[in-house]
């Protein structure tokens, strides 16, 4: 089977960190970057997402929300102990 040489730049800090956790893995880099042409092929496309602006979870939409009720009301900066005191106050 005939082999094709590929190069390309990155970062050194990059590099390293890619090696040193490619080596907790077992994984030397030439044998992942094979691993993702594989992959690529196979999947014929990128085999992971890649969105510009992904939308968070419910959840987190929940909390971006709330924080900015809080901040237009102006209580965004209240401590706990203030937050349970309306909270006690409001069930009376």
């Amino acid at each position: 089977m005939a082999s094709s040489l590929v190069q390309f730049r990155t970062e050194d800090t990059e590099k390293i960190k890619a090696v040193q956790i490619l080596d907790r893995l077992g994984l030397s880099l030439p044998s992942y970057l094979r691993m993702c042409v594989s992959r690529l092929n196979q999947e014929n496309g990128i085999p992971f997402s890649m969105k510009l602006d992904p939308e968070p979870n419910p959840s987190i939409r929940a909390l971006n929300r709330a924080n900015r009720i809080a901040e237009e009301y102006g209580i965004s900066d209240m401590t706990l102990e203030e937050i349970n005191a309306e909270i006690t106050e409001a069930r009376k």
